[in-house]
């Protein structure tokens, strides 16, 4: 059944400040939205349990692209269209440049924002991976100041997150250290957009003619929440790319993952997907 929305109330401050010190005033009424592409979703559906929402959309302290000598810093309002046409993302970044132009549909991509597909938590969102492979740092803030997180620290369970009631996401900050490692990013789904993903897996590998000397890899649909493989990473590092090495990376995803059964996949189909994936990513190396 669809939602009333004479139910829902919207106020949009217009200012960062302004909306720190209402979700300080009232931390549990509101609930902070950007540009509302997964709301509308569950407010079609009937589903939207907050009635309270204030908006961060286009707010300028929220939507920027930072560049310096050593970091690019992003904006938790930048859409997926400002990162596609942003060409040091396009150049250094490709593989979030790719993730980006998954998202949904070009009138999404308008709308939708970094920020809020990590903070709404899907653990099929497309960036996610991409942002762990890249080893992303948060800066949170509220009207106590600001905190930094590594991202692979921000998920804590399914939908839930290391935000405060009072915090919102203000941007995410990547280094610029990956010259020389080679990416991949692949994402498993119905179609490439306009899909939500069964598996999907961005990867960062640096190495030599011998072996591999660091190697990232992020994924989403593998588990409750978007995740970085580390047990997987560790059977790789420092070891030649033999069939040997790849069946015990196969194996090691496999027990890392712990997909769901659902309407979209069953696990066994989900944990056989990320090794095959992982797999044809070692296999170009």
């Amino acid at each position: 059944m669809r939602s009333n929305v004479a139910q829902y109330d919207l106020i949009a401050p217009g200012s960062l400040d302004a909306v720190l010190q209402i979700l300080a005033d009232s931390p549990d009424r509101y609930t902070p939205i950007a540009g509302g592409t997964e709301l509308m979703v569950a407010l079609g559906a009937g589903r939207l349990q907050s009635k309270k929402l204030i908006s961060l959309w286009n707010l300028e302290e929220l939507r920027f692209i930072e560049i310096t000598p050593d970091a690019i810093i992003l904006g938790a309002g930048t859409t997926f269209t400002d990162i596609r046409n942003h060409a040091v993302i396009t150049e250094e970044f490709s593989i979030l440049a790719q993730a980006a132009s998954w998202t949904g549909s070009i009138a999404n991509q308008n709308r939708g924002t970094l920020g809020g597909n990590i903070v709404n938590a899907s653990p099929a969102a497309d960036t996610p991976p991409a942002l762990l492979a890249y080893d992303a740092e948060l800066t949170i803030v509220s009207t106590r100041g600001s905190r930094t997180l590594p991202y692979h620290d921000f998920h804590l369970a399914y939908k839930k997150t290391a935000l405060e009631p009072d915090e919102i996401l203000h941007s995410i900050t990547i280094l610029r250290n990956y010259v020389g490692y080679k990416s991949y990013i692949r994402k498993v789904g119905t179609r490439n957009a306009q899909a939500i993903s069964k598996v999907a897996i961005a990867a960062l590998v640096r190495g030599n003619k011998d072996f591999i000397e660091d190697i990232r890899i992020g994924a989403a649909s593998v588990r409750e929440y978007p995740v970085r493989l580390t047990a997987t990473e560790q059977t790789l590092i420092a070891k030649s790319i033999t069939k040997e090495t790849v069946a015990a990376a196969r194996a090691v995803i496999v027990t890392e993952a712990c997909p769901i059964d659902d309407i979209r996949s069953t696990a066994k189909y989900r944990a056989s997907v990320a090794a095959n994936l992982l797999e044809e990513f070692l296999q170009t190396l």
